[in-house]
């Protein structure tokens, strides 16, 4: 089912081939080369679903191979867009605080039995939702589970461990806001979403002081709820079995107090800023380029993917061949698509030294125009849909994964059968399908631009693409 990593080598030649033949001619293969199989798409697995009489969801995938047991649990409307606008960032540290004790477990012993099963336990926080990760050898699934369940429950918060979790995420956020990416990344969610909650997550320190014991335990309360909870079971497991162990572990749990609302849809559009942060004494200058976009399950998700793949994913893209491959400005330059619950953005980013600034940024815009304007040759769509195509498969190749997908389409409102689409979607995309939506989303006037360097070395450079607000933060 899965391509074995040589394919992946293939595919990876191939990309860079055809994007290079965009800048070059394409050198010509050996003859006799076999062709290459057909892309298989990932079949959608058996799911068995079941909801719990409080609400909860539970899918059960039952798989052969090896002997383990992976659950994930996806709360919606937990993550960093629940954070309040006064208090960015703090669905991160609820989050790592989940494992860091419970009322019947500190964390060491959390540890220590996660370890003794076979396996680990961990929480994060995305945008849209949190999720809680566990995994264990078959034999020790019930007990796995029943740890799951007490971390996502029954957390302490103890005081001591809110305090070394409030002082780190102190030192992280410092060394953070001393990196230009980050300020760039700041002001550029600012100004593509606004006041939106999706504007909002990365950690401040306004959020260090409102990370109390009290505070954790309230927010916790509304957002881990049944009714916005997923459960997904994966391994050697019967469904029966699991949708049992599931009841036992969840059946008796009930929210408290007010739910979460809901995040409110995102903006579309938002007008086109320019805004430089200054760096003073910086060698290079730090680009972030952007603008809104869409939701996970808009019809236009699957072509901007793959077109953002054609301008800046890897190091065959458009972006980087120019700019790294062709000029030299830069390391490394590439573009993605965040497609979220509520809405998502567009976002290019480099490094480029100072004296290139100008220059970088003509280059940018000349690759968004190109590729609405002009339709991506054959050779070049074809490569870029087997490496996404691969891509996909190879990572989605370990049951772990597989849940940890699931629950992440879920969290975005896709339904679980997009699993086994995605390839099928990314193949019947054609070169006008992918030209209509680069002309609509990456049209360079719509793009919002921040530059953090030395103002007095590249403001010059930047006049003619508008007038650059200065920000200090």
């Amino acid at each position: 089912m899965i391509k074995p990593m040589p394919c992946l080598l293939a595919m990876g030649l191939a990309l860079s081939l055809a994007s290079a033949g965009a800048h070059a001619a394409t050198p010509e293969l050996p003859a006799g080369l076999p062709g290459y199989a057909a892309d298989k798409p990932l079949p959608v697995p058996d799911i068995s679903r079941r909801t719990l009489g409080n609400g909860l969801e539970v899918w059960v995938v039952p798989r052969d191979g090896l002997p383990r047991v992976d659950y994930v649990l996806a709360m919606r409307d937990a993550g960093l867009a629940a954070d309040a606008a006064a208090t960015p960032g703090f669905a991160t540290v609820l989050a790592q605080l989940l494992t860091a004790g419970t009322q019947a477990h500190d964390a060491r012993q959390i540890a220590e039995l996660a370890q003794g099963m076979g396996g680990s336990i961990g929480a994060n926080a995305s945008v849209d939702g949190l999720l809680v990760r566990g995994q264990a050898l078959a034999s020790q699934a019930k007990p796995m589970l029943a740890l799951l369940a007490e971390v996502a429950r029954t957390p302490s918060f103890a005081d001591d461990e809110v305090e070394l979790a409030r002082a780190n995420a102190a030192q992280e956020l410092k060394a953070a806001e001393a990196q230009p990416g980050f300020r760039a990344s700041r002001a550029l969610l600012k100004a593509v979403y606004g006041d939106h909650p999706y504007a909002r997550t990365q950690l401040d320190h306004a959020t260090l002081p409102a990370l109390t014991p009290a505070a954790l335990k309230q927010e916790h309360a509304r957002r881990f709820r049944p009714g916005h909870g997923l459960l997904v079971i994966t391994g050697r497991i019967d469904a029966a079995t699991a949708f049992a162990e599931a009841e036992r572990a969840f059946g008796d749990w009930n929210g408290q107090g007010e739910a979460v609302a809901d995040t409110v849809p995102a903006p579309r559009q938002a007008p086109a800023k320019r805004a430089i942060l200054p760096r003073s004494g910086s060698v290079q200058s730090t680009f972030r380029i952007g603008r809104p976009a869409i939701a996970a399950t808009d019809p236009d998700y699957v072509p901007l993917q793959l077109a953002s793949t054609v301008l800046g994913s890897g190091i065959s893209s458009r972006l980087n061949q120019n700019l790294r491959e062709e000029k030299g400005y830069t390391y490394g330059a590439g573009a993605r698509l965040a497609a979220l619950r509520a809405g998502g953005n567009l976002a290019a980013s480099a490094d480029v030294r100072n004296e290139v600034t100008g220059a970088s940024l003509k280059e940018f815009f000349r690759e968004f125009d190109r590729l609405g304007k002009e339709p991506v040759p054959a050779a070049e769509l074809e490569s870029t849909k087997r490496y996404v195509a691969g891509g996909y498969l190879i990572s989605n190749q370990l049951q772990g994964a597989v849940a940890g997908t699931l629950a992440n389409n879920w969290l975005a409102g896709l339904p679980a059968e997009f699993l086994g689409q995605y390839v099928g979607r990314i193949r019947a995309v054609d070169a006008a399908k992918l030209q209509a939506v680069a002309a609509r989303y990456y049209a360079p006037d719509s793009q919002s631009v921040i530059v953090v360097g030395d103002r007095d070395a590249v403001a010059a450079q930047l006049e003619p693409f508008g007038s650059f607000s200065v920000e200090e933060r």
